[in-house]
């Protein structure tokens, strides 16, 4: 048998994961959106975003109290130490990205509330809504936010495109170790 993440790693990796990349497409379309559901979709952007912080503390938490699978005997160390790189790299981003975006809702003069999927108000961050230079501080976030958001895209890219190349090409068990569904294919002869 395959050695492979324990369900609750899986469950949190493919919820966050997905979230993610609904965060990205909404991001990228959410100015051209029309003005009857911009709001809804700016509603939709920070619940989900916030909903991946929370998400990625659990995770952080249970994959410091939890075993991993080990990588395959056959990768090469600088393959190892870039998938160890690009996993610290969205883990990063996995908390920058909301911790951002919290704090551009939180500095912005408009002062919108955030209404978490309309079941309560999250509070902003309390030292940016009084903070001086408002607007100055609020475009540097935004800035910060939304390269951050294209540096996600590259890693995910990097990271799908890793796992396609171990499954399809390398024939190990890299890809099969998160999704319980697939069988590792015949090693190639």
């Amino acid at each position: 048998m395959t050695d492979r993440y324990n369900r609750v790693a899986i469950l949190l990796h493919w919820l966050i994961g997905l979230s993610i990349i609904a965060l990205l497409v909404l991001g990228l379309v959410m100015e051209d959106l029309p003005k009857s559901i911009l709001y809804t979709g700016y509603m939709v952007h920070k619940s989900l975003g916030l909903s991946v912080l929370v998400l990625t503390l659990i995770r952080i938490v249970w994959r410091l109290t939890h075993k991993v699978p080990s990588m395959p005997d056959s990768m090469k160390p600088w393959e190892k130490f870039a998938a160890h790189a690009v996993h610290f790299g969205l883990y990063v981003l996995m908390l920058g990205l909301p911790l951002s975006g919290w704090a551009m809702v939180s500095s912005s003069s408009k002062g919108y509330p955030t209404n978490f999927f309309n079941l309560f108000e999250w509070p902003h961050i309390p030292f940016l809504v009084d903070i001086a230079n408002k607007s100055e501080i609020n475009h540097t976030i935004r800035e910060t936010h939304e390269t951050l958001a294209w540096i996600a895209i590259a890693l995910i890219i990097l990271h799908a495109g890793a796992a396609l190349k171990h499954h399809f090409i390398n024939r190990d068990s890299v890809l099969v170790r998160m999704l319980p569904f697939l069988k590792p294919l015949s090693v190639k002869e």
